[in-house]
């Protein structure tokens, strides 16, 4: 099992933190949503939750909860700027199927 960045998505992560001017990485899971049923959640993590499962990958902490990883095991984050938009894309060999807007998924 395991999550991994690319490194543009950790330089992305370590200058938001730096910004912040607190946290000790991310969080990267899942919540029931959208057309297709599965959408991702981000988020800084200020307090690792006992639950969490931590993986380190290119010097960043990414923690997810138990409930998420079977849905994103294997999942590279990257960072990606496309003309006026930027954001993390995700690389999940466990999807079947994404909504057309691209905001959900099915495993």
């Amino acid at each position: 099992m395991a999550i991994s960045l690319t490194e543009k998505a950790a330089k992305h992560v370590n200058q938001n933190l730096q910004k912040r001017g607190k946290g000790i990485g991310l969080r990267l899971g899942v919540r029931t949503t959208g057309c297709s049923g599965l959408a991702y959640e981000i988020e800084y993590v200020d307090e690792p939750s006992t639950e969490d499962q931590m993986f380190e990958t290119q010097g960043i902490k990414v923690f997810v909860d138990p409930k998420s990883l079977p849905y994103i095991d294997g999942t590279e984050l990257d960072f990606a700027r496309e003309g006026l938009n930027e954001g993390f894309k995700f690389q999940n060999p466990n999807v079947k199927d994404e909504c057309g807007c691209g905001e959900s998924f099915r495993v």
